[in-house]
């Protein structure tokens, strides 16, 4: 039987920011034997130094730390992009930094990700479920079951599924669309609040609804 835990700390979209992330994670009174980290995805792209985000989650996971980590859409491109599929899509999109962050110091300029970033990109998850939450890259599709939404939903969705009051059974916790605070109502709380766009990187405390913001 599973123990949950103290606390959750749900982090949203990072985009490269791994300065805004180490100050975060500076910052929360997260406690590493007890409580549970959960990134909602969106980790690469736009911002600066998207290898090092992805390492320093790797860090994280390493030290034993109870670490979950979402798929968001960019990791999607990222993966197409590693497939030599929508290659401009990708790069258009913000990829064009992450190649830059993987090709600093390679003779030739060249974009060489690590195996363990592959790996670390494929055993991302679509969503997490607690006894009391939901936690999500995009959001989900109103009136269909959670085990039966479309990977285009769970990672792209946005209008459908903030504006709607559909109950999932529990609270869901979503990044993807950034807000300049986050949003919260009843039924869900989106806690991308724009850190690439010169705005804070935010991490929302579970059951507490506390927030904590760089």
């Amino acid at each position: 039987m599973h123990q949950e835990p103290a606390k959750i700390y749900a982090i949203g979209d990072v985009h490269g920011m791994l300065f805004k992330l180490e100050r975060l994670l500076d910052r929360i009174p997260f406690r590493s034997d007890r409580d549970l980290l959960v990134f909602v995805g969106d980790y690469v792209d736009r911002g600066p130094d998207s290898r090092g985000v992805i390492e320093r989650l790797l860090q994280l996971m390493a030290q034993g730390i109870h670490v979950v980590c979402l798929r968001g859409n960019h990791e999607v491109m990222m993966e197409n992009y590693l497939r030599d599929e929508e290659v401009e899509f990708f790069l258009v999109n913000g990829g064009a930094t992450t190649v830059h962050s993987y090709s600093v110091g390679n003779e030739g300029g060249r974009c060489t990700v690590p195996e363990a970033h592959k790996n670390f990109l494929r055993g991302l998850k679509k969503f997490y479920e607690t006894d009391d939450y939901l936690f999500v890259h995009a959001g989900f599709r109103p009136g269909v079951a959670v085990l039966d939404q479309s990977d285009d939903d769970v990672y792209w969705i946005r209008n459908e599924f903030i504006a709607s009051d559909y109950d999932f059974g529990k609270k869901v916790i979503f990044g993807h669309t950034p807000f300049v605070k986050p949003f919260v109502d009843r039924r869900k709380i989106g806690i991308d609040t724009g850190a690439v766009y010169g705005n804070k990187l935010t991490c929302v405390c579970l059951p507490d609804e506390v927030f904590y913001s760089v």
